[in-house]
């Protein structure tokens, strides 16, 4: 009897000795249950530790084409903007070109531009130029882009002008042919032709890209085929004002009857009734042929003016075409100022290139003081009125170029509130 007792008693205490394990298993399940906050940060790191931003936009900018189709192809895969069919494959990214998508071609080269910029018609007898592929791609990337929640800009070159002004110094003969005459070559650039009603429905001189969903100044892009300079009146509002003179010049240049272009015939100016904005926007000191910004030698002149162009225009990062460097993509003042003609044509012979710039916003926790972002950030929080939204930041600026080959050129990050 006292050995069953004892059995007994034994069952028991296994049975609750069982019992309390499992409770404690299942506590233990419970607490590893527990929601992780989405927002954890290191301790003294704004940086978050997880990969999940609220809000990213990839922007990739193109510089100067000049008649290339094959290049252009390349660089626009190289950035993964499209497929080996041509179609859009970057989501919700934006793609900006800065112009000068015309002229040249492949039959020139970096002599020949170094030695005086100054080719001549019988010069350009046997160049090749893919205006109509080129403006076609770009067309239907535009459609395909919006259809897909990205966004293509396409920025007025200066070559872009001179075409519509009959300025066809650059106009190889191959490419005249292309179009079959150079009557029906003018009809397409002109209001009625495709490529005309192309630029004046979606091309413009200037444009400002945001980099947040916020209404925020100073999270903006200015991008211009030639520099910015920053005394130059017509510049405010920005981009509303110098895109809207640069729509009237184009628009009067390419009304017809259009004046026979130059060569063959004589040059035939700007039109006779160009308003002095107009003037002045196409002019030496315009955007779509001042150089100051890539050819100032003075380093703290450049971000002086980048500064200044800052204030005025709302933006954080100035960035235009139009003077080639063929080795690189150019960055000045900390990458506030960067020139992305990297003479892509073979008419150049430069190197194949394209600019990404990937900005994310990442959630951090409540008791995240604004003390955590360098005081560089400090000039972009904005002063409106609570509710507020605060976030950190990170933005990065990278040169693209072939086999792979990345440039770290600027890394930004902070906390900023909206």
């Amino acid at each position: 009897m006292a050995g069953n007792r004892q059995l007994s008693l034994l069952l028991v205490l296994a049975t609750l000795g069982a019992a309390l394990i499992l409770y404690r298993l299942a506590s233990i399940g419970e607490r590893h249950a527990k929601p992780v906050p989405s927002s954890r940060r290191r301790p003294g790191n704004s940086s978050p530790i997880h990969d999940a931003p609220v809000w990213r936009k990839r922007i990739v900018a193109v510089g100067d084409l000049h008649g290339d189709l094959s290049n252009a192809r390349t660089v626009l895969r190289m950035a993964n903007i499209i497929d080996g069919n041509d179609r859009w494959i970057a989501g919700n990214a934006t793609l900006v070109q800065t112009g000068d998508i015309v002229d040249r071609g492949t039959g020139m080269n970096k002599e020949r531009f170094e030695r005086g910029h100054q080719p001549i018609w019988a010069s350009l007898r046997s160049c090749v130029t893919d205006t109509i592929a080129l403006y076609r791609l770009f067309q239907r990337l535009r459609d395909e882009a919006r259809a897909d929640g990205g966004d293509l800009y396409s920025i007025l070159g200066n070559h872009e002008m001179m075409n519509a002004l009959g300025d066809w110094r650059y106009v190889t003969q191959p490419d005249i042919e292309t179009f079959g005459s150079l009557n029906n070559r003018q009809d397409a650039l002109s209001e009625e032709g495709w490529i005309g009603q192309e630029w004046l429905a979606n091309y413009t001189v200037t444009a400002r890209v945001p980099l947040t969903p916020y209404d925020s100044p100073y999270h903006h892009l200015a991008f211009s085929h030639g520099s910015l300079r920053p005394d130059l009146d017509l510049l405010t509002p920005f981009p509303s004002n110098p895109n809207a003179i640069g729509h009237s010049l184009l628009a009067k240049a390419i009304h017809k009857p259009m004046p026979k272009p130059y060569p063959p015939y004589p040059y035939p100016g700007v039109p006779k009734d160009a308003t002095q904005d107009e003037l002045t926007i196409y002019g030496e000191n315009g955007v779509m042929w001042w150089r100051g910004l890539a050819t100032e030698d003075n380093e703290a002149k450049v971000c002086e003016w980048a500064k200044t162009l800052q204030n005025r225009l709302g933006v954080r990062r100035i960035i235009g075409g139009h003077t080639p460097n063929f080795e690189e993509i150019v960055s000045r003042c900390n990458g506030e100022v960067i020139i992305i003609d990297t003479g892509i044509s073979k008419a150049y012979g430069g190197v194949l290139s394209a600019l990404e710039i990937v900005y994310s916003l990442y959630e951090v926790e409540a008791s995240s003081s604004r003390d955590a972002g360098d005081s560089a950030q400090e000039l972009m929080i904005s002063t409106e009125a609570q509710p507020r939204l605060q976030f950190n930041e990170v933005e990065e600026v990278t040169a693209m170029y072939r086999s792979d080959k990345r440039v770290l050129l600027d890394r930004r990050s902070g906390i900023v509130t909206f």
